[in-house]
């Protein structure tokens, strides 16, 4: 830390590397700088990071494990040749302050005061860990023969036990040893997936465009595969083969219907026949008599005169022009001109 911060610092011209030995001498600070303002009481400042969760007695809020706190660490005692150390800090939720401190005999650590653990510990030796031998047990290996025997011996059957769990360990271990392989493998890997996600999302815009859909599409899974291959939507055969099909049924086909004649039918007939043309009709042969002026009236049945003209027949109108000669001295009525029809 101080040939870090030694680096490339100003050397004022008085600096005397005999007489001061370092910068830090030279302008009386620690290597440590703040870190080191309580060196003279045995405490140090350190970033101490919290090896499982906790309840904080000052606040009652949880404190989860892996949460760092600058604590001061202080030396407490030993545990045989091990220094136990004790550290401080404050809780960044209160004022209250946690003290916990090293348990080498148990390769834990043990709160003080400040908090309590959140119980959730469990025996070393359900998850088949190396437990430390006892004081007690390190000292009758050391001076009983049997029983240094006898803990041989189990401990070879362990070995035993768990040989084909640490030789497969070993393989996977060796397996992983080419990062470069694994990398290159794994990259290859993804690449693939990814072309294949891009061409699925390029098939559902394609459908969807097509459909004329605004939803997304699902991706599609076996299940829909197996589902839509029940299905009998599709036509059994293809255009081209229902084209062949259909032109074959026309050039097999009669070209009369069943139940008719073979003459081909007539033009604008229908094929009924048609019947020539006859004299134009007459009035006499529709039934309409004309009458002229020489032409007598039919006698009346009851033997008495013909009725004559009604009163006022031969007499003009007022306001007409002079009669015809013959207006009055025509035995039958008169001839009407039709509407529009030029005089004559």
């Amino acid at each position: 830390m101080g040939e870090r911060k030694g680096t490339n610092k100003y050397y004022p011209p008085d600096f005397d590397p005999a007489k001061h030995g370092s910068l830090n001498r030279y302008h009386h600070s620690h290597p440590l700088r703040e870190r080191a303002r309580k060196l003279s009481q045995g405490i140090l400042v350190i970033r101490f990071e919290m090896p499982f969760n906790i309840w904080c007695d000052g606040c009652q809020n949880h404190i989860g494990m892996g949460v760092r706190y600058n604590a001061e660490k202080k030396k407490v005692g030993n545990y045989y040749t091990t220094p136990v150390y004790r550290f401080r800090m404050k809780c960044h939720l209160c004022v209250n302050y946690i003290e916990l401190q090293t348990d080498p005999g148990n390769c834990d650590y043990v709160i003080v005061s400040g908090a309590r653990r959140k119980e959730e510990r469990w025996e070393p030796g359900d998850s088949e860990q190396v437990l430390p031998d006892a004081p007690e047990q390190r000292q009758r290996l050391a001076t009983d023969a049997m029983f240094r025997l006898e803990h041989g011996v189990s401990d070879r059957g362990v070995l035993e036990r768990v040989a084909p769990t640490l030789t497969r360990l070993q393989e996977a271990q060796s397996a992983w040893k080419d990062d470069f392989g694994l990398n290159s493998r794994l990259r290859r890997r993804f690449r693939e997936e990814k072309k294949t996600l891009r061409e699925e999302e390029e098939e559902a815009a394609a459908l969807a465009r097509k459909a004329g859909l605004s939803i997304p599409l699902l991706r599609e899974e076996e299940e829909d595969r197996r589902l839509a291959a029940l299905l009998s939507l599709r036509a059994p055969d293809s255009y081209e083969q229902r084209q062949r099909l259909k032109r074959s049924e026309i050039s097999q086909r009669s070209w009369f219907g069943p139940g008719t004649s073979r003459t081909p039918p007539q033009k604008l007939g229908l094929g009924a026949s048609r019947t020539p043309p006859g004299p134009p009709p007459t009035p006499a042969g529709l039934g309409i008599v004309r009458r002229g002026a020489g032409t007598p009236r039919d006698p009346p049945q009851d033997g008495g005169k013909p009725p004559g003209p009604p009163p006022g027949w031969g007499n003009p109108p007022p306001d007409r022009g002079d009669p015809s000669p013959n207006w009055g001295n025509s035995p039958g009525p008169p001839l009407c001109r039709p509407p529009g029809a030029p005089p004559g």
